[in-house]
């Protein structure tokens, strides 16, 4: 099948073949269609699997269909999404599918001055990719208008439900028309998932393009097992020994994160970091200089999981096992992308063993393990619980920290999630932890 067999118009065919593409992938053969007619849709994807395709061509022909006479560009489509990267990510897509079309878009997310987006949503656009907190921002401020919405996308819900956007979502939805297209698409579909699914979602069409959790196919995966203090060892042997470039590798913490970081370059190996104390600026340049090779190593935490882009990415290491099996599955998911064969390197301590039998539970074989020589396990070691350190969840510090953003008194995470000084207990309890 073809591009050209989906009923898409001539100005998106251009598009989509000025990217290089010509036959569309699963989700998007399957999703495209159904959109196109205005129905909801339910559709379980992996990352990687072309999904903003899937439903950013769609959208922009439903809205090109319905010509707007006033010189005014109300906020048409709302799309959101979890963190900064991924918003951005989404963005570009819209501009690069959308260019032939006269449709106006852009992305707000925390992290970055109010300023000028206010400017950008006066002079009007129909595409808007947010993520929950800077909308609420500005909401609040009542510079965004979401009366006129008509198509809503809730991408990667699984894991802004994760990070504790339920209420967020549940006050933008009472901000939207009830006569709206709904597009839910989420990795994994827990209770949690189908609850919200079943109060937003009108009849829906389900739509799942493989199952659930598996492992890239072209990712080679492999443990070694090494104790938890030669880890750091272990990787700049593995990366210098076998002159690896282009590697990602994933710490539990934002400190974490710094300090491997710190400790890769004192061994000559080039590196910098990415998490959600960063300022948007830092993790942007971090980001550019890894792809470009100007550093051979990226580490993050969690919130690169999801929303990379990284063409051909190599080599993903899990310096620490994630807390949750699923997040293994969206790590390893940044590479053995595209058709590329990719190579995902788990370093696992005696702590780890039980994570490492969960991860393996989920996908359902054995994942192939090797020791290195000269770093055998010493079997002398006890297991200690993991320490789940400052959450998993990559939450940034509130505003007395150099690299958050202010704007109106308030200050925003990593994922652009906003609180005012005025916050719950709760609220405030789940900071300290993140």
């Amino acid at each position: 099948m073809s591009f050209n067999n989906l009923g898409l118009m001539t100005e998106l065919l251009q598009a989509v073949s000025e990217q290089g593409y010509s036959q569309p992938t699963l989700i998007q053969a399957k999703a495209i269609p159904v959109v196109l007619e205005g129905r909801d849709v339910l559709a379980g994807a992996q990352t990687g699997t072309g999904k903003t395709a899937g439903f950013t061509l769609p959208l922009l022909q439903r809205l090109s269909a319905k010509k707007i006479t006033s010189g005014h560009h109300p906020v048409r489509a709302l799309i959101l999404t979890p963190t900064r990267e991924l918003a951005a990510q989404i963005g570009e897509s819209v501009k690069l599918y959308g260019k032939h079309l006269p449709l106006r878009s852009t992305v707000i997310f925390g992290g970055v001055k109010i300023n000028p987006q206010i400017q950008t949503l006066r002079r009007g656009v129909d595409i808007l990719v947010a993520t929950p907190g800077r909308l609420l921002d500005h909401v609040a401020q009542k510079t965004l208008d979401l009366s006129h919405v008509e198509i809503l996308v809730l991408d990667e819900a699984d894991r802004m439900l994760d990070m504790g956007f339920l209420p967020d979502i549940r006050k933008i939805l009472a901000l939207l028309p009830k006569r709206r297209q709904n597009l839910l698409f989420s990795a994994t579909f827990s209770n949690e998932i189908k609850r919200l699914a079943g109060g937003l979602l009108n009849s829906p069409t389900y739509i799942e393009v493989a199952q659930q959790n598996p492992a890239a196919e072209l990712v080679q995966q492999v443990v070694h097992h090494v104790d938890k203090k030669r880890k750091r060892e272990l990787l700049s042997f593995l990366i210098g020994s076998r002159n690896l470039q282009q590697v990602l590798v994933f710490t539990r913490t934002k400190h974490g994160a710094n300090r491997l970081s710190q400790q890769l370059d004192r061994d000559g190996i080039s590196s910098t970091a990415i998490h959600g104390n960063k300022s948007q600026g830092a993790r942007t340049r971090a980001l550019a200089d890894f792809k470009r090779g100007a550093v051979r190593v990226l580490v993050a935490t969690d919130i690169a999981a999801r929303g990379l882009d990284i063409e051909q990415l190599p080599y993903v290491v899990n310096y620490e096992l994630p807390n949750i099996s699923e997040d293994y599955v969206h790590r390893i998911g940044r590479t053995g992308r595209a058709g590329h064969v990719g190579e995902a390197i788990s370093l696992v301590c005696i702590d780890e063993n039980k994570l490492l039998r969960d991860i393996e539970r989920l996908l359902k074989t054995k994942i192939t393990t090797q020791v290195v020589a000269g770093y055998e396990p010493n079997p002398a070691i006890v297991a200690e619980p993991v320490k789940k350190g400052r959450g998993h969840h990559d939450y940034a510090k509130p505003r007395n920290n150099r690299n958050s953003s202010k704007s109106g008194g308030k200050w925003s995470n990593s994922s652009g999630r906003s609180k005012s000084s005025g916050q719950s207990n709760r609220s405030n309890a789940r900071i300290k932890n993140g």
